[in-house]
């Protein structure tokens, strides 16, 4: 006789349980539908990236490939020759695009090449162009350097 009363009371509190569950759940409905009337209100803004920072984007990914290749000793193929768009794309901020940050492209751009054109020394070469990169964002723009850094081979 007990063990019948301790399940019809388990029944019970799993049952009442599932009713406040789903009682929250009706409310939190109704409370995310206010807020997304309130938000249609806004003009919601998508960010764009600047051409610059797609460049970045690119350049990071391509480099963490080719890190790989270079400690893998694979073949490290050619100079990815739209990496030279670094000296005309556009940036979030133009004034950003200085004499400081184009000697700073310049050096970058040479340790990539050098890259290719001696791949005897292509993992000195790849931390040299990893470090112009954090080099140039000490000045300009430091959020990225903690992943830049990860592209370093050590």
């Amino acid at each position: 006789m007990k063990s019948i009363s301790a399940v019809l009371l388990c029944l019970l509190l799993i049952t009442a349980c599932k009713k406040e569950a789903a009682a929250e759940k009706e409310g939190e409905t109704t409370a995310v539908a206010a807020d997304t009337t309130a938000q249609d209100k806004e003009e919601l803004k998508m960010y764009e990236m600047s051409e610059m920072a797609a460049l970045m984007e690119q350049m990071y990914a391509e480099n963490m490939m080719l890190k790989q290749r270079i400690v893998s000793g694979d073949t490290l193929g050619s100079f990815p020759q739209h990496f030279l768009k670094i000296h005309a794309s556009a940036m979030t901020d133009e004034s950003e695009n200085d004499a400081f940050f184009k000697e700073q492209a310049a050096i970058f751009i040479k340790a990539q090449e050098l890259i290719y054109k001696d791949p005897d020394n292509a993992r000195k070469h790849f931390n040299d162009a990893v470090s112009a990169c954090v080099q140039c964002h000490e000045q300009k723009c430091g959020g990225p350097i903690p992943r830049i850094k990860k592209l370093y081979i050590k």
